[in-house]
């Protein structure tokens, strides 16, 4: 942070539905472009990894509309695989607590099917 080295940095959130279905771009391999306005609210850091949900959604595999938990190496910036769907975008950064020797994360999200003008 002294010198303002950047180390990595990469698109956080997953590619807008009107993107990734646009029939101008059918056929082409897009990577991850993230979502346009905040795309997220927070991010925890820990020695090693650092996790952050998004602030937009997109419609998965299955068709439902989700936002994802993401954890990334905190050298290297490549994604932690088991990205976690979560039902709403995140509203609140994310919080981490230990009970009875297990591990936690916490965050808030939006509720399913509530509007952007909603919150």
């Amino acid at each position: 942070m002294n010198t303002g080295e950047i180390l990595w940095q990469k698109a956080h959130s997953s590619t807008p539905d009107d993107i990734k279905n646009n029939p101008a771009l059918k056929g082409l391999e897009l990577p991850r472009l993230g979502q346009p306005g905040r795309t997220f609210v927070g991010v925890l850091a820990t020695k090693t990894v650092l996790i952050a949900g998004e602030g937009g959604v997109h419609t998965n595999a299955k068709g439902e509309q989700v936002a994802l938990l993401r954890a990334y190496d905190k050298d290297t910036g490549a994604d932690i695989p088991g990205e976690i769907n979560m039902p709403g975008k995140e509203t609140g950064s994310p919080m981490t607590y230990m009970y009875n020797g297990k591990q936690y994360i916490v965050l808030a999200v939006t509720p399913p099917g509530r509007s952007e003008a909603e919150n």
